[in-house]
């Protein structure tokens, strides 16, 4: 098969990518290790920055997103004792919507066939070659049998353990990483959120989180060590916990009923530079992870496919190679400022082993002077929705 762009995962950011430029009539085919059930059973967050509800008002799919999706003008950083909002509407002139990720990828992958998107599912054991030529190919395994496809330019969204990343020489890239020393325990279920925004909290026991799917579904979260087992934390537990890390106020909302899902997931930064190598490109995970403190996940991975795009559309319909050349360092500068505000938001928020009683001082201090400024309010407000492209 021939093509002039392949692209490695359909997840949003390959299905975005995708949709985008078979929308400039570009040809592109979607590889994909996973079933589309597979896919779809994964359970992400599901905050918007404007960049991401933008690209799918742009492709005319954000029609469900709007009549489902959750307009939010503010959220809330808790110390254990009070509420603190940011008024993000009022500070900034915008707003983030709470839609699940699971529902973007199951709008864009709606739309695929009738757009003429193909997506080759269940497809195993990528392989990448020629990237750093003129022609390069990669090979799967489909149905007993290997195909390969050839292409213009290739571009890697598989995600952290895809094969893409690995297809570029350690000799000339270099990976960025923190390992935080905790994870998130979450629960999901089907009751109301205890506050129509989320709220962030520091408490002395540790972070938690108030969150939602929907107005029928809530999401939680609380830190815990990353040796954590979920067997300790029944239900009954977890929700005490919750109540104590959250405060009185969002406690006194809050309504308990059994988990749909529970799990623990670990928390890294992580940036890999550069992100274009040859005609192989990458973009979203494959590239950086930021903690979900920031809400920055999909957001990046968004503007990457923002960027990428514009880049390839330039390629083929104004003859414009600097577009390509230029791709990594415009995503790059604004991949590291949201990994900066991910990160800062974290040591804001989180108990670490390290801390002693000076640095918990020093986060009450933090938190007393984010209540009282609008100028610190503003710097959180204008990186919590998104900064410019």
């Amino acid at each position: 098969m021939k093509t002039q762009v392949v692209i490695v995962g359909a997840g949003p950011a390959g299905l975005l990518l995708g949709h985008l430029l078979r929308a400039e009539g570009i040809d592109t085919v979607i590889v994909e290790r996973a079933s589309p059930d597979h896919i779809l059973g994964r359970i992400r967050a599901g905050v918007l920055e404007r960049t991401t509800t933008d690209l799918m008002d742009r492709l005319g799919l954000g029609a469900r997103m709007h009549a489902e999706g959750l307009p939010h003008d503010g959220f809330h950083l808790a110390d254990g004792k009070r509420l603190i909002r940011i008024d993000i509407a009022a500070l900034t002139g915008r707003h983030v919507m709470v839609y699940g990720q699971t529902e973007i990828t199951r709008d864009l992958m709606a739309a695929a066939p009738e757009r003429g998107l193909p997506i080759i599912y269940e497809a195993a054991d990528v392989a990448l070659f020629d990237v750093d030529g003129d022609a390069p190919w990669l090979t799967y395994g489909k149905d007993g049998a290997t195909h390969r496809i050839d292409a213009d330019f290739i571009c890697g969204c598989d995600g952290y353990h895809g094969p893409s990343r690995r297809a570029i020489p350690a000799s000339v890239a270099t990976a960025y990483e923190k390992i935080y020393p905790f994870g998130w325990l979450g629960i999901l279920a089907d009751v109301p959120p205890c506050n129509h925004e989320l709220v962030y909290a520091n408490h002395e026991r540790g972070f938690a989180l108030a969150s939602m799917r929907s107005s029928t579904r809530s999401r939680y979260y609380i830190q815990v060590p990353l040796d954590e087992k979920l067997e300790v934390w029944p239900d009954d537990r977890l929700w005490n916990e919750l109540a104590i890390r959250l405060g009185p106020e969002a406690a006194a909302h809050m309504t308990r009923g059994p988990a749909l899902e529970k799990s623990i997931a670990p928390l890294r930064s992580f940036v890999f530079e550069p992100m274009r190598h040859g005609r192989l490109m990458l973009a979203g995970d494959s590239a950086h992870i930021v903690p979900p403190t920031g809400a920055k996940g999909l957001n990046l991975a968004a503007s990457d496919v923002h960027y990428l795009s514009d880049a390839l559309v330039r390629h083929y319909k104004g003859h414009d190679n600097d577009a390509i050349a230029g791709y990594s360092g415009k995503a790059l500068a604004r991949v590291w400022k949201a990994e900066r505000f991910s990160w800062q938001l974290t040591r804001l928020m989180h108990r670490f082993p390290e801390n002693d009683a000076f640095d918990r001082r020093m986060q009450v201090a933090d938190l007393d002077y984010i209540a009282s400024s609008v100028a610190a309010q503003t710097m959180i407000a204008e990186n919590y929705v998104g900064l410019p492209l």
